[in-house]
């Protein structure tokens, strides 16, 4: 059963959700995805067209539900190899937010756990604890490594299409607060697209870019891919 999760707090409540609030004016004014030409587009979900994004559901099917999101209030499982789960605001679960430019996600991580090193290739992201002590880093395209532990109240920036991860360096279990700039930001996990990509890369190629034996890259790809099947 999922537990609810709830701020203890009624300053900490307030403080999330303002800037929850100027986080997405504030993205807004610099979103990734086109600015949209009416109030609103409900996605339709179920629609066969394919389109950058997803056509408008008819207004008069649109209801007050299709504008609130409870998602965010349930604890994700860590229950898994990278001890983090992810409750994503974005457009596939909350379609209210079709053409708006924006995605709020909850992540949790476990004592130790880590979301590995990814991009998101339509999207910056900024990041706000809530609860424990993480680690954020990201490389530019110089190859300069920008990083931080962040604390509860803290804020973060990562720039739009650049490597990062995070990581919980705290004792106990943390909690964030993930707003991206689109409501579709994409995730490209790096392990996964090196070692457990379908077709596979030849590992002659993997190993000349890590400048290793190609028994080395067969090796991570067997654990690559039994933590992708578990």
């Amino acid at each position: 059963m999922t537990a609810k999760f709830s701020i203890k707090t009624t300053s900490s409540f307030f403080l999330v959700l303002c800037l929850t609030v100027i986080l997405f004016f504030s993205l807004s004014c610099v979103a990734a995805d086109p600015d949209p030409l009416q109030d609103f587009c409900v996605a339709d979900l179920n629609s066969t067209i394919t389109v950058n994004g997803f056509p408008c559901k008819p207004v008069s099917q649109v209801t007050s539900n299709d504008f609130f999101y409870s998602g965010l209030m349930f604890e994700p499982s860590t229950d898994n190899p990278d001890g983090a789960g992810v409750r994503r605001g974005d457009v596939n679960n909350f379609p209210g937010l079709n053409t708006l430019g924006i995605t709020v996600s909850r992540v949790d991580l476990a004592p130790g756990g880590i979301i590995a090193l990814h991009v998101h290739p339509r999207a910056s992201e900024s990041n706000y604890v809530i609860k424990g002590e993480v680690l954020f880093g990201f490389i530019s395209t110089t190859d300069v490594f920008y990083a931080k532990v962040m604390k509860p109240g803290e804020l973060s920036i990562i720039p739009r299409g650049l490597v990062h991860f995070a990581a919980n360096v705290g004792p106990h279990k943390a909690v964030l607060l993930a707003i991206f700039n689109s409501q579709n930001p994409g995730f490209a996990n790096i392990p996964t697209n090196l070692f457990s990509s379908y077709p596979t890369i030849p590992n002659d190629v993997l190993a000349k870019n890590f400048r290793v034996d190609e028994k080395i890259i067969a090796i991570i790809k067997s654990k690559i891919g039994n933590v992708q099947s578990s």
